[in-house]
């Protein structure tokens, strides 16, 4: 009987390993491979991107900008979450919103709304033109830190909660009780605990940063970045040598496995740091120092749900052209979302919808196999399932269409690559929420089944399968939200007719058709929000444990 069970699980190992290789392998192997090949002149890759200036400053202002914007990400997202895990004060649980707004608001939406206050044509620099001052343009590394920042600051703002939450209080008494005081304990006492998990949530807004797409080619306009050029690259070498876009690709792929490298390195070294045992209790806030912490708090959570305001103004504002006329209502653009151009919806909802349905599949046999049924091979699985976190979804993108343009599995120009993009991008989450619940389910309860006589494959529906249902739905709800915004792997591997919401979001605001992005912007949140609204109030799913 035993012998039967490792038989079947070692050859559903054998089949996602393979399946790993062709589809997520192969594809990195040919990128990697093609960044050494011959292009103009009978130079490499590598030496034209070592002799030409414009790619050494790309690799630099991408550099430049993971720094920056993880450094303003770090100053707003700790003081916060100290404010958040130490202090009660009028308002404070409107900052529980934070984590929805990373979710809901796709990074696309949150480029195009700041630039409709912002931009060239945005209301308050319009405001300010008829006062007779002249605002900063937006474009360029003004509008890249800031918009960045306000997209990824809740991921350090998360972290160090969870970790200040965690902290053990009675460190701190113990310290004060030596005549410590209060500001050197917090220095010399929580700091040291708390750093690793800060440090690692600022490295992974660091990668985000790094490969960031649609934020990026919506704002850098002059300012040349490794994914603006990665994509450009691919845009101009279609059919002809991808050498380039196989180079740029390389480079950002090094950039971010040296990013994630030191991650885990920085997590694996400070866990026995972290000490768990009776948090602090917020200390209400009362007269003259409340006001400055909840304005402090107020201007940040209305800055990070500004997007969110913009866009819904936005998509029932008449506009002429690129011209938008605030105060001039209409449902026109709404109207013609849904009565002329529905094909972007539908294609989102089917293509998300299958990529979801997939990796729930894929996340929930792997996360079993890595967690309960582990074997020769399961080791090479878990380290190829976080191989998609290296990759940013252009590289990604370009790396499909290289490997499947031909031969005999023909994919480029079908449905099939972006439903395979969707999923081999989201495929890391998916598995690390599917599995969560897996480490609490003791081996005993389906050893105890298989020697009643019941075959291990019905074992796992009948009695684990039940018991994963939470951590499974939660899994799903994470995936879809990620998935139905995914803008830069799609925009890769899409043909004609194949546009989903956030690649015509994207191309409108590309022709400043502001007002129909946002039409398509709020139909766009609507169809994120409501899976999320409907897991945490009728399932009772928590999706942000950490808050």
């Amino acid at each position: 009987m035993n012998g039967t069970s490792r038989d079947v699980w070692f050859w559903l190992s054998a089949l996602v390993l393979g399946a790993f290789a062709i589809f997520l392998l192969y594809p990195l192997i040919n990128l990697l491979a093609s960044s050494f090949a011959a292009a103009q002149g009978g130079r490499s890759g590598w030496e034209i991107l070592l002799g030409d200036p414009r790619y050494r400053a790309a690799v630099t202002n991408t550099l430049l900008l993971g720094v920056a914007v993880t450094v303003t990400s770090t100053a707003i997202g700790v003081p916060l979450a100290f404010v958040a895990a130490r202090f009660s004060f009028p308002g404070k649980t409107l900052i529980a919103l934070l984590p929805m707004t990373t979710l809901i608001v796709p990074e696309v939406i949150a480029a195009q709304t700041w630039l409709m206050v912002f931009g060239n044509n945005g209301f308050l620099t319009r405001f300010a033109a008829d006062l007779g001052y002249r605002m900063p343009s937006f474009y360029g590394w003004l509008g890249l830190i800031v918009v960045m920042t306000f997209v990824y600051y809740t991921y350090i703002y998360i972290g160090t909660l969870a970790a200040i939450k965690g902290f053990d209080s009675q460190l701190e008494e113990a310290s004060q009780s030596l005549g410590v005081p209060p500001g050197r304990t917090l220095l010399n006492v929580m700091v040291p605990v708390v750093a690793p998990a800060i440090l690692a949530s600022a490295l992974l807004v660091f990668t985000l940063a790094v490969g960031n797409f649609a934020v990026a080619t919506v704002l850098a306009n002059r300012v040349p970045l490794l994914s603006v050029l990665t994509y450009q690259s691919f845009v101009s070498e279609v059919g002809a040598n991808p050498v380039m876009q196989s180079t740029l690709a390389s480079v950002s792929i090094g950039i971010v496995a040296c990013a994630l490298f030191l991650q885990r390195g920085i997590v694996m070294r400070g866990r026995h740091e972290i000490v768990q045992g009776r948090g602090a209790k917020p200390r209400p806030l009362g007269g003259l120092a409340t006001l400055p912490i909840a304005l402090a708090a107020a201007f940040v959570l209305v800055v990070s749900i500004l997007p969110l305001v913009t866009v819904v103004a936005g998509a029932f504002t008449r506009a002429r052209g690129p011209v938008m006329r605030w105060g001039e209502w209409t449902t026109a653009n709404i109207e013609r979302v849904f009565l002329n151009a529905p094909d972007p919806i539908i294609n989102t909802l089917i293509f998300a919808g299958t990529a979801t349905v997939l990796s729930l599949v894929v996340s929930t046999l792997v996360g079993f196999l890595v967690v309960k049924k582990r074997n020769a091979l399961t080791p090479a699985i878990d380290y190829l399932a976080s191989l998609p976190l290296a990759l940013s979804g252009t590289v990604l993108g370009i790396g499909l269409v290289i490997s499947f343009n031909g031969g005999l599995l023909p994919l480029t120009g079908t449905a099939a690559i972006i439903v395979l993009a969707y999923l081999i991008r989201r495929l890391p989450f998916g598995i690390r929420n599917a599995s969560s619940t897996l480490y609490n389910i003791p081996n005993s309860i389906e050893d105890a089944s298989i020697s009643l006589g019941v075959p291990p494959l019905r074992t796992f529906f009948k009695v684990v399968f039940p018991l994963m249902i939470p951590s499974i739905a939660a899994a799903g709800v994470l995936v879809w939200t990620t998935t139905v915004a995914e803008l830069s792997a799609s925009v890769v591997v899409y043909s004609a007719g194949q546009e989903t919401m956030p690649i015509q979001i994207f191309r409108l605001i590309d022709s400043n058709l502001m007002a129909q992005a946002s039409a398509y912007g709020l139909v766009l949140v609507a169809v994120i929000l409501v899976p999320i609204l409907i897991a945490t109030s009728v399932f009772k799913i928590d999706l942000f444990a950490a808050k």
